[in-house]
C-alpha cells in the first residue's frame, strides 16, 4: 500500500520591526520556545521567515529581543493560557489542477 504523500505548501511570516536586535519565531510547528526559528533582518526593517507546512491550522507568535509578539497582521487570534493571544495561520490546499 502506497503512503499517502504529505502536501505542504510554503508560508512566510513577515514583522515590521527595524529596531529589534532579533526576532524568533514560535509556534505549535516549532514546539514554542523549545525550537524557536530565527527570522532574517531586511534593509527596509521587516523580518522574514518562510517555511513549507503540511496544511492545516496553527498557532505562533514572534518573539522580538526576548519579548512574545502578536502578529499585528493576523486576522484570527486564540486565547492562550497566559492571558495574550497566538496568531493563527490556516495553510489551505491547492485546489486540483483542472
Amino acid at each position: 500500500m502506497a503512503k499517502a504523500k504529505i502536501v505542504k505548501k510554503k508560508v512566510t511570516f513577515e514583522l515590521q520591526s527595524p529596531t529589534a536586535k532579533a526576532v524568533l519565531l514560535a509556534g505549535d510547528f516549532t514546539d514554542w520556545d523549545k525550537e524557536p526559528l530565527a527570522l532574517k533582518k531586511r534593509k527596509d526593517g521587516t523580518w522574514l521567515k518562510q517555511l513549507s507546512l503540511p496544511c492545516g491550522m496553527y498557532e505562533y507568535r514572534f518573539i522580538v529581543d526576548g519579548q512574545w509578539v502578536t502578529d499585528p497582521k493576523a486576522t484570527v487570534h486564540h486565547a492562550n493560557p497566559y492571558g495574550t493571544e497566538n496568531s493563527v495561520v490556516m495553510v489551505e490546499a491547492e485546489p486540483p489542477a483542472a
